[in-house]
């Protein structure tokens, strides 16, 4: 099948980020989130990074213009009765993601693909609650979507073959590089990142090391370009927590066990960069860590 047209669920961080590459590689698009003001506030993202973008030398203006033409605005689900992908990007909720594509199975065209980028959540699952689930693929884009090459794609029990590679050609011509991940809880990024991350959190909750001593730790003797403090706020704690919830209950090994320290920020309501808390202040003119 080829693909041509791709409805976009969720404008926030990841989902006006797929927006934004699947418009410049040439893509009608349209984006729909729970509110106008969502959507809205996802494509002033989309133009303030394409505009970034400009000034590097990356793209031209002309191709800014018509990338952001080609985005329309849906705020009702039933925009995507033509689309031939349906790319859903809401948040790491299993029973957020299962209404969605309840709902969207109702108004898509039979042949549709169904894509989710889930991080972590099972695709054969998910693909089980649909009307097609050898139609349902997982679709994992990295942070930020615009800058980061890789894209997992996981076939669930069901994927067929003729989905996979529908797929597969249309992230490629994104420019995206593909690793395929077997359909076992958060895949293969996330199930070596986000233990390392919660590992750090310990580290920090046994007062092993402050939030600066284990940032500056991993950047300078493990060559990392952020610290694993940091990077879990610029992820988002609440995503961080999700993700380690999925690994402790789908493989029933402790050594997956959330933190309590990240358990007790998410109940805070300190999320990170989102919430301008987390394990850093970004209130000010510098971030300052929080513990």
């Amino acid at each position: 099948m080829e693909i041509k047209k791709i409805g976009v669920i969720g404008a926030g961080q990841m989902g006006n980020g797929i927006a934004h590459v699947c418009a410049l590689s040439g893509y009608d698009v349209r984006l729909n989130d729970v509110s106008l003001e969502r959507i809205e506030s996802g494509l002033a993202t989309i133009n303030g990074n394409m505009s970034r973008q400009v000034k590097s030398g990356r793209i031209s203006d002309a191709e800014r213009d018509t990338a952001l033409a080609r985005i329309q605005i849906a705020e009702s689900l039933e925009a995507f009765e033509d689309v031939d992908l349906v790319i859903e990007s809401a948040a790491e909720d299993e029973a957020i993601k299962r209404q969605i594509f309840d709902e969207v199975c109702k108004i898509v065209r039979p042949e549709a693909l169904l894509g989710s980028n889930t991080s972590s959540l099972s695709i054969t699952r998910l693909a089980a609650a649909t009307d097609r689930p050898e139609q349902f693929i997982g679709i994992h884009f990295m942070n930020p979507v615009p800058v980061m090459e890789l894209v997992e794609l996981i076939r669930g029990i069901a994927t067929s073959e003729e989905t996979f590679e529908s797929t597969r050609i249309c992230v490629e011509t994104l420019g995206k590089s593909i690793a395929v991940a077997e359909d076992f809880p958060a895949f293969i990024v996330n199930r070596l990142l986000l233990p390392m991350i919660n590992e750090a959190i310990y580290t920090l909750y046994e007062g092993v090391g402050s939030v600066k001593a284990i940032d500056k730790a991993m950047k300078l003797g493990a060559n990392h370009p952020m610290g694993p403090l940091e990077l879990a706020d610029f992820i988002g704690l609440d995503t961080c927590l999700s993700i380690m919830q999925v690994l402790y209950e789908g493989l029933a090994d402790s050594k997956y066990r959330p933190c309590p320290l990240l358990v007790k920020y998410v109940e805070a309501g300190w999320l990170g960069r989102k919430t301008q808390r987390g394990f850093y202040d970004y209130r000010g003119e510098e971030p300052v860590p929080t513990r």
